[in-house]
């Protein structure tokens, strides 16, 4: 008689939980000795690891309490059928992937499940919204934490949880490693899209959803055309994903500098590696790009409104992960009012010019590398942040599996 497979469920609801979903695909097959069936929500990532979503992830990407309006009602549909999907199909185990919004939502139409719920990625109740953690300990059975302070929050309100690192450290780790073996074979980044040598390179990230980008890409491209009246040979490189690559491809023409886009998730951090600096929206792609040591500016807008109910709301004085983890701000941030082509390329110019500068914040970034799972080498440490989650996730997958067989008729 074949084995049954073990069957987990995944539910990421934007680009940076799909690059987290794909890391953790890949380290379930290699533990598990058994088969393995996957359903749930999940992006391209995912998908090229042999995941099925039930439907584009690009309907849950969005960012901000006004924003999301618009499209409440698609959202809670699509929010209706995946509860239906895992309530007459239940997964051994479901891992709800970050977007608290949608996944916190969606454990609370699942409450008398028959299966565990792991959740991946903390919410920031060290930031806002400390009542969160108690919320989220009647939500969900097992917490997975990228930060190593997070855990006691939410263990003091009796939810189970653990540090299992950033997964960052490894994709960065792995795409210096093929920088080294790219450029000693002359066919590295900037030899591929035929940068000159000397030329400063520029990596430009305006985000990964449609909103964020429509706010910043304008300020961004006027940052650019600022900062090519200095530096004249200046090149500029936007790695971007799937959704918000055509919006990205549409401001080329206008950039006062030579630019291309690059969408493949390799080519992305070869870009990162290879940048000399950057100029990168708020959220998981400044912590990358810090641990690939690529000095950067951090900066955002949102809505007015929600911009005025988070300054109420926020309990840290640092937007960047870099910045909140070194608890100093060596990766200058630039929000909403502030966020303006002036203030960018005064500082991207500085990370260019001055030695001093650049030496500060790679110091704080290669603190915070050693703080997430690098060693002093800048290899990952053993076992890697996606092993450990991996193996979390199927330790909980077993005991329902085992749960389940014992209760069966």
């Amino acid at each position: 008689m074949a084995e049954q497979a073990l069957h987990i469920a995944l539910v990421a609801g934007e680009p940076s939980g799909d690059a987290l979903g794909e890391g953790l695909i890949r380290s379930l097959r290699q533990l598990h000795p058994g088969p393995l069936r996957f359903s749930g929500i999940g992006g391209e990532r995912m998908q090229a690891e042999g995941f099925a979503s039930l439907f584009p992830i690009a309907e849950l990407a969005v960012m901000g309490l006004v924003e999301v309006l618009p499209r409440a009602r698609r959202i809670l549909q699509r929010l209706d059928q995946l509860a239906t999907q895992l309530q007459s199909d239940p997964p051994d185990v479901l891992v709800t992937i970050d977007s608290p919004g949608f996944t916190h939502r969606l454990a609370k139409r699942l409450a008398r499940r028959s299966f565990p719920i792991v959740h991946y990625v903390a919410p920031t109740v060290w930031a806002w919204r400390p009542g969160r953690a108690k919320t989220l300990a009647g939500l969900v059975d097992h917490l997975l934490t990228l930060l190593p302070f997070e855990p006691p929050y939410f263990e003091r309100e009796g939810l189970s949880a653990e540090f299992v690192g950033h997964p960052a450290v490894e994709t960065i780790a792995a795409a210096r490693r093929v920088a080294a073996e790219e450029t000693a074979a002359g066919n590295g980044f900037r030899q591929r899209f035929q940068i000159p040598a000397e030329a400063p390179l520029l990596a430009m990230l305006p985000g990964s959803r449609r909103g964020e980008v429509a706010k910043l890409l304008p300020v961004f491209s006027a940052t650019i055309a600022r900062l090519a009246e200095q530096h004249g040979n200046l090149h500029v490189v936007i790695p971007s994903v799937p959704d918000v690559a055509p919006m990205v491809l549409n401001v080329l023409p206008n950039l006062a500098v030579p630019a291309r886009v690059v969408v493949a998730p390799a080519e992305r951090y070869q870009a990162m590696l290879a940048a000399d600096i950057a100029l990168a929206a708020s959220g998981t792609a400044t912590l990358e790009l810090g641990l690939a040591e690529t000095p950067t500016v951090l900066a955002y807008r949102v809505n007015r409104i929600t911009a005025a109910i988070l300054r109420h709301m926020l309990k840290v004085p640092y937007a960047g992960l870099v910045n909140i983890l070194d608890n100093r701000e060596a990766m200058p941030e630039f929000l909403q009012e502030k966020c303006r082509p002036d203030n960018l390329a005064g500082a991207l110019g500085r990370l260019l010019e001055s030695p001093a500068v650049r030496a500060g914040q790679l110091a704080a970034c290669r603190r915070v590398g050693a703080m997430l799972g690098l060693d002093e080498t800048g290899k990952v440490q053993d076992p890697s942040p996606n092993h450990r989650a991996a193996a979390a996730v199927l330790a909980q997958a077993q005991k329902s599996q085992t749960s389940n067989k014992r209760s069966a008729p």
